[in-house]
């Protein structure tokens, strides 16, 4: 790691990263640190929390929650305000998923638990965070490129995945005067931990499948988030930027 200095991209900022224990959002955790920033942090296993705010080390801090409750987001809002009060960035990272339920087998139980972190829970993550942003702020929403795909047996998450896409074309114009910019970096297939969970047959498809020829790996996720989180991308507003080496692009 490189001492933050006036030239970090993020010097002096506090960023938010929700779901920030594990994988792509642990990576860019760390690089945000890296560039400048005072990190806050969210997980839902208080071990994983622990964890997760050791291996960052520094300019951290670590809020147990769930997304989708809305007293831990209360909690969250106090944590922030307690140690800087103020959000410049927001990496709504919290997800669940899930890829190998057809649409015959959805029940009222797993649409909610996906419905209610991705799409619910994005939401009101946004909504508390939003009067502890300054004008100029930046927010991240964390998409997927199943979103516009229509792989079979992701129906409900695709669809939550859509929805975020959906909030930052209408979050742009609400909050225009405010000039805070709202973009969703979708990924592809990612090598994280989540993704070695999935069916081997899947892995290998989405393999198969990706231009670049490799997985996606968390630090490509991690620089996206950087630029979309700094002044590098000060006129990008309202747009989903693909991570997903060519998948659905081509």
């Amino acid at each position: 790691m490189r001492p933050a200095s006036t030239m970090s991209k993020l010097h002096g900022k506090t960023a938010g990263i929700t779901g920030g224990t594990i994988g792509m959002a642990l990576t860019t955790a760390k690089l945000f640190v890296e560039e400048g920033a005072h990190v806050v942090v969210t997980g839902r296993r208080k071990d994983k929390l622990d964890d997760a705010v050791a291996e960052i080390g520094h300019n951290v801090t670590g809020v147990q929650g769930d997304v989708s409750n809305l007293d831990d987001l209360d909690r969250l809002v106090e944590a922030v305000i307690a140690h800087t009060g103020r959000v410049d960035v927001l990496f709504a990272s919290a997800g669940n998923h899930t890829f190998d339920e057809p649409l015959g087998a959805v029940t009222e139980r797993s649409f909610d638990e996906v419905f209610d972190v991705n799409v619910r829970g994005t939401f009101f993550t946004v909504q508390k965070l939003l009067p502890l942003m300054p004008d100029g702020a930046s927010i991240i929403l964390n998409g997927s490129a199943a979103a516009v795909q229509g792989s079979p047996g992701s129906t409900v998450y695709a669809a939550s995945k859509a929805a975020l896409r959906s909030f930052a074309r209408t979050w742009t114009t609400d909050l225009k005067e405010r000039r805070i910019r709202v973009n969703v970096l979708s990924p592809g297939a990612i090598h994280t931990p989540s993704f070695e969970t999935l069916p081997p047959e899947f892995r290998s498809q989405a393999l198969s499948a990706i231009p670049a020829g490799r997985l996606g790996a968390e630090a490509d996720v991690a620089t996206v988030a950087l630029f979309l989180a700094s002044a590098d991308s000060g006129y990008i507003t309202g747009a989903e930027l693909p991570v997903d080496g060519g998948l659905t692009q081509v």
